[in-house]
This record gives structure tokens, C-alpha cells and sequence, in this order.
């Protein structure tokens, strides 16, 4: 590769001295006097160095190295989970736990040993160390997390002093055009620095209900995950957590601003509880304005809503439009989702509507957003116990339904617990059971994630019968028994 940059720096310089005019005797003999800079060179001649910029905040980014469990199948053994996530490395019929090791990066932004990444960079670790810039390492224990934005707060372990940190900016001050410096850990190469700018705002890539990424075209690459996009103030304006294909120059980072609304939630709770209407909405179009006869070509339409929800109480109806919730205009549905959710669940609000052409404003008192994802019913440190007693007692291994499972098999279950392994000879291997089963009841009764029915296993007597109610993608529902030794 050197060697022909080199070849092309050659046949670079030829081309251009063949380029230069012969001079005449008349102009030899004039003095040389280079010409006047034009504007633009002038300005180029006057940009400042990054260098200082980086400088003064690396000493803040770090390295994430975390093992984590993998799927627990070798390649090819459980066809369901290859297809839609890919086969595990290893022999065909391994059942044994793998673990996997990953690395990501990081940003503390607290002496006291707080750093901010991403959650899939630490989802399932079951050990994590983080390596600073000046040679350090530490293990780190995550605090809370937040899949639906891939949001992860974690602290450093020990005797943590003398961190540099750097704090959240403005990321709603940022513009299109603006400079950023993306830091970070790409292909394992430590405290990488690339820039570029803020191609585009609010990026929906459909990658969960709340996305609002920033785009940009500094260089990001896998192992970027998790840190820090700086504005030229040194202020993290993003978490860099996405990309686009390979070498494209498209990559996406949670905006600070939104970061700042989980950080109290996460360092708290562990997790993040979200107001919730009630709703199914879709965008406002002008088409859609002009049929409807409305004022407005922005807005949010309701297509449905919920029994029993708070929208529902409130009188909300189908075909409401939603403009406004609390005087902060609504401009699509995404964003309404998103404003609601940043809401604490109890409160008042109120929403400006469109109701037969005419506006009106209603009163809701949020409720609480339901656990669709089984978000908190994953375990955040040390062991699964969920996976430990179901597969201890009756042979099976369970976990909540990951959505992209539901949109990729056309799953009517939501919620349910996932089967992920069954043991040769087991009670559940007599029962039926297989992995890529769902099972949605038990006893008649719902069973909404995998630590539910693992309590419920859990507590079985010996020598019971469950009977459980499973979905298999593609086929429907269909009834198991299970014994419980």
C-alpha cells in the first residue's frame, strides 16, 4: 500500500512539471513575486489544528473490553437463532456456555469512575475491563442500561483517582455543517481520532421507537461503539453507535441531550421507566391534511387507540391529530413518541388536537409505558439466574422475545418467554419443546418474559404438570405438557 502511494506521489509531481509553461526570457528577468492568496486559500491557510482539541479530552475516552455469553449453540445446531443473528463459531452439536469477547469504547464523565457507552457493547457481559489512555485498566460492573436507545452507564471497580473526564454539550445547539472529532477504539487500534462534520439531524434507521441519531462522516468503524463525538468546545455532543456498510462515510450517535434526560434514570434505577398514552399513530401528510380538511400539514394521527389506556380515558379518538403536547409542536409521530417518553409516568399533559377540522385540548394523565421488550426483566450483573433454574430443573433455556425476532418471523407474541436450548433427555426435550418456541401462557394464565416463567418453574411442586401454551413462527399455537420433576 506504501509503495504504490509513493509510485502515485511520483507520477504526480511528473505531471505536473510537464505542466508548466516555458517561460520567457523577459519573464525570467522579472523578480519573482508570488501571487496574491485568494480568499478561500486564505481561509484554508487559517483553519486551527485539531491538535489541541484532542489533546485536552482523550485522556477521557476509553477502551471497553467485555466477554460476554454467547447464544450457547455451535454453528448450525439451533437453524431458527442462525438464521436471524448468525451461527456461533465451533463444532456442529456443541451445548456448551461460549463466551465471546468484544471490544467497544467509552468516555468517563465522573471522577468517580462513571463511564457512558453503549449497550450493545456490554449486553451480557459477564466480565468487563476498561483500559484508559494512560496505561490503566480496571474492571467496571455496568449500572444500568437502556437498549431501546443503546444507551450504557458502567463504573470503574477499585481505587479510581485522578480521572480526566469531560462533560455532555448541547446537542441541539449543533447545525448541519458543524465540525466534530469522533475518539475512539476502531478494529482495536486505541484512541483513534478522525473528523468530519454533522451531515444530518434526527435520523430515523429504524433501529428502535426512539431513534433521533445525529449523522455524521468522521470516520467511524466497529469498535467505535460507545464513544465520545465531540464539538470543537471538547463537549461529547454524541455517542457514536452505528454504521452504514463498510468505508460509506455514514455513521449515527445518540444525541447528548438525550443521553442527559436517561443519565439520572440509569445511575439510579438501572433502567429507564417511560411515559406511555396508549396510542397507535401515523404521520400527517398533505395528503393526508388535505382529505381531512386541516389547517396544518404536520402533526401526529392517532390510528388507534387502546382500551383502558390513559389516551382512552382521556376521550382520545381515532383519527384525533396531535399537534402540540404541552405547547412543544409535534412534527410526526416519531417525535410525539419520543416527547412522551422523556415524560414521567403520572404526570398531567396536555395534547392540542384536531378533531373533525376543528382544535381542541385534552387532558391526559400519562400512564406507565408496558415492558414490551422485557427490558426489565434482564439481569444487569453477575449470572442469569433466570437461564440457571429453568435449565437446572426441567432442561430448557429461556429469554425475553427480542423484537427483531417478531418482525423478522411475523410472531404475534410480543411478550412471552423464548426458548433458546433444550437438553437431551430433559422433561422439556418429553414435552416437546424446541428451540425458537414462545411460550405466551401458562395454565391459562400470560406469561409476559423469560424470568417470569422461570419463576413459575421455579415454584412448580415436584411432580406437577404445566401446561404451557407455545407459538412456533410460522405454524401458530399449540399446547405442551410439561412435568416438573
Amino acid at each position: 500500500m506504501i509503495k504504490r502511494l509513493n509510485a502515485s506521489r511520483r507520477a504526480l509531481t511528473g505531471a505536473l512539471i510537464v505542466a508548466l509553461p516555458v517561460l520567457t526570457q523577459a519573464q525570467t528577468a522579472a523578480p519573482s513575486v508570488p501571487p496574491p492568496a485568494q480568499p478561500a486559500t486564505r481561509e484554508a491557510q487559517a483553519l486551527p489544528s485539531l491538535a489541541p482539541l484532542v489533546e485536552s479530552v482523550k485522556g477521557a475516552v476509553v477502551n471497553v473490553d467485555v466477554q460476554s455469553k454467547a447464544s450457547g449453540f455451535g454453528q448450525g445446531e439451533n437453524p431458527f437463532m442462525d438464521r436471524f443473528f448468525g451461527g456461533g463459531e465451533g463444532g456442529r452439536g456443541q451445548r456448551r456456555e461460549q463466551i465471546r469477547q468484544g471490544s467497544g469504547s467509552g468516555f468517563i464523565i465522573d471522577p468517580k469512575g462513571l463511564v457512558l457507552t453503549n449497550n450493545h457493547v456490554v449486553e451480557g457481559a459477564v466480565a468487563i475491563r476498561v483500559r484508559l489512555d494512560d496505561g490503566r485498566s480496571f474492571d467496571a460492573e455496568v449500572v444500568g442500561t437502556d437498549p431501546l436507545t443503546d444507551v450504557a452507564l458502567i463504573r470503574l471497580k477499585g481505587k479510581v483517582e485522578n480521572l480526566l473526564t469531560v462533560k455532555l454539550g448541547d446537542s441541539d445547539a449543533l447545525r448541519v455543517g458543524d465540525w466534530v472529532v469522533a475518539i475512539g477504539n476502531p478494529f482495536g487500534l486505541a484512541s483513534s481520532v478522525s473528523s468530519g462534520i454533522l451531515s444530518a439531524r434526527a435520523r430515523d434507521i429504524h433501529s428502535g421507537p426512539y431513534d433521533d441519531f445525529l449523522q455524521t462522516d468522521a470516520a467511524i468503524n466497529p469498535g467505535n461503539s460507545g464513544g465520545p463525538l465531540f464539538n470543537l468546545k471538547g463537549e461529547v455532543v454524541g455517542i457514536n453507535t452505528a454504521i452504514v456498510g463498510g468505508g460509506t462515510g455514514i455513521g449515527f450517535a445518540v444525541p447528548s441531550n438525550l443521553v442527559k434526560a436517561l443519565m439520572p434514570q440509569l445511575e439510579k434505577d438501572g433502567a429507564v421507566t417511560r411515559a406511555w398514552l396508549g396510542i397507535g399513530i401515523q404521520d400527517l401528510t398533505q395528503d393526508l391534511a388535505k382529505a381531512m380538511q386541516l389547517p396544518v400539514n404536520e402533526g401526529a394521527i392517532v390510528s388507534q387507540v387502546n382500551e383502558g389506556s390513559p389516551a382512552g380515558k382521556a376521550g382520545m379518538r381515532a383519527d384525533d391529530v396531535i399537534v402540540a403536547i404541552d405547547g412543544q409542536k409535534v412534527g410526526s409521530g416519531g417525535q410525539l413518541t419520543r416527547t412522551v417518553a422523556l415524560k414521567k409516568p403520572g404526570t398531567t399533559s396536555t395534547l392540542d388536537v384536531f378533531r373533525d377540522g376543528k382544535k381542541q385540548a385534552l387532558k391526559v394523565q400519562l400512564g406507565t409505558r408496558p415492558d414490551r421488550e422485557g427490558v426489565s426483566a434482564r439481569p444487569r450483573r453477575g449470572g442469569d439466574e433466570t437461564e440457571q433454574s429453568s435449565k437446572a430443573r426441567v432442561g430448557v433455556s429461556l429469554s425475553n422475545v427480542d423484537p427483531r425476532i417478531v418482525e423478522r418471523t411475523g410472531l404475534r407474541s410480543e411478550q412471552g418467554a423464548l426458548v433458546t436450548d433444550v437438553l437431551p433427555g430433559s422433561p422439556a426435550e418429553r414435552a416437546d419443546l424446541a428451540p425458537g418456541m414462545v411460550v405466551v401462557e401458562v395454565d391459562r394464565k400470560p406469561v409476559r418474559s423469560a424470568e417470569e416463567l422461570a419463576k413459575i418453574i421455579r415454584k412448580a411442586p415436584a411432580g406437577s404438570t404445566l401446561l404451557l401454551r407455545v407459538e412456533v413462527p410460522g405454524s401458530g399455537r399449540f399446547l405442551r405438557a410439561l412435568q416438573v420433576p
